[in-house]
């Protein structure tokens, strides 16, 4: 990666993606938006991601589009027909990894960088934050995979709601729609998300993976089809080592040793 505009480092099985245009409220361009789906990339291949947790450089979590970048384009439709392809492929990457995600949210987390942020497994909040959509504020359609997780998380009529009126959402309120799994004090936000994504780094990765899947399947599939893939996951799980270790360990009355693999 060529770009520091997203930065991505691995400590104790944990990546730490961070979006680094603090000077523009780690809003996106198209290079940004290449270089954030190269780091989901390495999320996906590195074998020793067990967690992911993505923040904000400065006091922001992310803007999201660079609205500067785009008034700059002689056709605007091509670059944002250009860019998004970037930003749904990181979306698409990132949630379906085994290894859970974390977004650490300070500040505004606003058009596609509300998108990024409630894609990811858990949220937490610090107490100032706000979340906003923002994209028919400057007459933008909603990108970045906000259509699909928003009604799932808040129900048609709020995701309406937000969507048309671009309502922002304090951190508590986000948490009482369902946006936003804890909201912590600003000072304590980089301590808690660490030590949250440090305890999931240490888990049972293929079988969250395999968790993850059967409640995004949950959606779309009949009771007697989920059931069949709850039946096969399970059994799955019985045959491998993390499996095999969790009963061991339950039965030992010890903590378990969890691998990163199924």
């Amino acid at each position: 990666m060529a770009s520091n505009t997203v930065l991505f480092e691995v400590r104790n099985n944990v990546a730490y993606v961070t979006l680094n245009r603090p000077q523009a409220s780690n809003s996106f361009d198209l290079e940004t938006a290449k270089v954030l789906a190269d780091v989901s990339l390495e999320c996906e291949r590195a074998r020793d991601v067990r967690a992911v947790l993505i923040r904000g450089a400065g006091n922001t979590f992310s803007a999201g589009g660079d609205v500067k970048a785009f008034a700059a384009q002689k056709d605007l439709s091509r670059y944002l027909r250009d860019m998004t392809p970037h930003i749904h492929l990181a979306i698409s990457r990132l949630v379906r990894l085994d290894a859970p995600v974390i977004a650490a949210v300070e500040g505004a987390a606003a058009g596609f960088g509300f998108s990024l942020a409630i894609s990811c497994d858990l949220v937490l909040a610090a107490e100032p934050a706000i979340f906003v959509m923002a994209y028919t504020k400057i007459g933008m359609a909603p990108d970045g995979g906000s259509t699909y997780f928003l009604p799932r998380l808040v129900g048609m009529k709020r995701a309406l709601e937000l969507t048309l009126t671009n309502r922002r959402l304090s951190a508590r309120e986000a948490l009482e729609w369902g946006l936003v799994t804890e909201v912590v004090a600003p000072e304590k936000l980089a301590e808690r998300a660490e030590e949250l994504a440090t305890t999931l780094a240490q888990g049972p990765t293929g079988t969250f993976g395999s968790a993850k899947r059967l409640l995004h399947s949950g959606w779309t599939q009949s009771l007697e089809t989920q059931m069949e893939l709850e039946s096969r996951a399970i059994a799955e799980a019985g045959g491998s080592a993390n499996g095999q270790e969790g009963i061991r360990a339950f039965v030992e009355k010890r903590k378990a040793k969890f691998g990163g693999s199924f």
